[in-house]
């Protein structure tokens, strides 16, 4: 997961991820990275348009961005 986590930073490519938010509830989130930190990432957050701090102990997974056919 971390050498994923890397290479979204060195690439500035979008990640998948999977998250357990504040309300314990599993949220899917398109993210670029911008730093990683001890306890976060920092990573832009597509779906809400804004810089993120997200807690590596949260992250349940994550992955490449599939691309969609015809898109």
């Amino acid at each position: 997961m971390k050498g994923l986590l890397e290479n979204s930073k060195e690439l500035k490519s979008k990640i998948m991820i999977y998250y357990i938010d504040n309300n314990n509830e599993v949220t899917q989130r398109v993210v670029s990275v911008v730093e990683l930190k001890r306890e976060h990432v920092i990573a832009y957050c597509h779906y809400r348009k804004q810089v993120r701090s997200f807690k590596y102990e949260n992250i349940l997974s994550c992955g490449p961005v599939k691309r969609r056919v015809g898109a």
